[in-house]
């Protein structure tokens, strides 16, 4: 059985307009087949018809050729992890989806959900700030899908959704921000509630319930209902260049007074990933923000883009153990994250 490997999502290649700031852009659509329960509330029988519906949809169809089927089912939990941990799917996906299935183009710039909250998840995920181009992956199968399936729509909601939040444009666009200067200086709290009134939420790396480490924050918007696909894209590239300004901003105030420091902090952040014998997930995350900020200031330039988010991914538990080839616990996976990391940076550094 053909078996989840590792390898680099195109997201992670570090190109893109504002790369220094924003690492990715992702935008999401919910989508339900008209006439079948939602998953939450559909018995197996049910899952399992919209499950094969939806397989002969996208079965044999050239525009579907550089995709792969997975089915949850089929793949270890070590596997399912490794997915989420390259923001390919959902957790809820991985640990809760009966009859849940991924269809993944080659390049994992596009991934399908299938029931997941939702019937269809078509999410497309690109490097730097690229919303629009970004909806343009993920729109366009979401057209193809809705030529072979019939979505459950309503005149006056728009596209129904097991969730209330995402009625109407069924529509989810978010950006990844490396913001240290801001979480450095204290000025992330003020951002934040800013955020929230002009209709945002942040989040931490994995999306809803976690926090931010590694001075990694999602942005995105929290209402579909009452705007249009353009509005919301609108909306969010508005407000993240604003916060991309602050942080230029206060990332050159703080060259200006702590250039030093800066340099030092890079440095060594470099040096411990590089020679260190035991290391953290939250330790490794620090380190790699550190070194990110360094060189994205010019203080460091051994590294890069994508040597970073490279980094950045298979510091994870379930990436780290697919890419040791075996089970770790905790321990042993702090050994083997420093030895891995060391891997990386010698491949690319020599």
């Amino acid at each position: 059985m053909k078996q989840i490997e590792f390898s680099l999502s195109r997201w992670m290649d570090g190109s893109g307009p504002e790369s220094d700031i924003v690492i990715s852009s992702r935008m999401r659509a919910a989508r339900n087949i008209k006439g079948h329960s939602f998953p939450c509330l559909a018995s197996d029988q049910e899952t399992a018809a919209v499950l094969k519906i939806i397989s002969a949809a996208v079965d044999g169809k050239p525009d579907f050729a550089d995709f792969t089927n997975w089915t949850m089912g089929k793949l270890s939990t070590l596997e399912r992890q490794t997915l989420v941990e390259k923001h390919l799917i959902s957790p809820f996906l991985a640990r809760e989806s009966t009859h849940g299935a991924l269809l993944l183009r080659r390049d994992e710039a596009v991934s399908i959900m299938i029931n997941e909250e939702d019937h269809l998840r078509i999410q497309a995920i690109l490097p730097g700030l690229q919303l629009e181009e970004t909806w343009r992956e993920a729109g366009r199968y979401d057209d193809l899908l809705e030529s072979e399936l019939e979505y459950a729509f309503n005149e006056r909601f728009g596209y129904l959704t097991a969730c209330p939040t995402n009625i109407g444009t069924g529509l989810r666009a978010s950006v990844m921000l490396h913001l240290p200067a801001l979480i450095m200086t204290r000025q992330i709290n003020h951002l934040l509630g800013a955020l929230s009134q002009v209709g945002l939420t942040v989040r931490g790396l994995y999306g809803e319930g976690t926090e931010i480490i590694g001075n990694l924050v999602q942005v995105s918007n929290q209402v579909t209902l009452g705007q249009t696909e353009d509005e919301i894209i609108s909306n969010l590239y508005s407000v993240i260049h604003q916060v991309i300004e602050q942080e230029q901003n206060t990332r050159q105030a703080l060259l200006d007074k702590k250039r030093a420091n800066l340099a030092d902090r890079a440095w060594r952040a470099l040096g411990l990933l590089k020679y260190a014998q035991v290391m953290s997930s939250q330790e490794a995350i620090q380190l790699i923000s550190d070194l990110r900020l360094g060189y994205d200031l010019g203080l460091i330039k051994t590294v890069n883009h994508k040597i970073l988010n490279e980094l950045l991914v298979l510091i994870r538990p379930g990436c780290l153990q697919l890419l040791a080839g075996k089970e770790l616990d905790n321990s042993e996976r702090n050994l083997e994250r420093p030895a891995q990391i060391k891997k990386t940076l010698d491949r690319h550094l020599e």
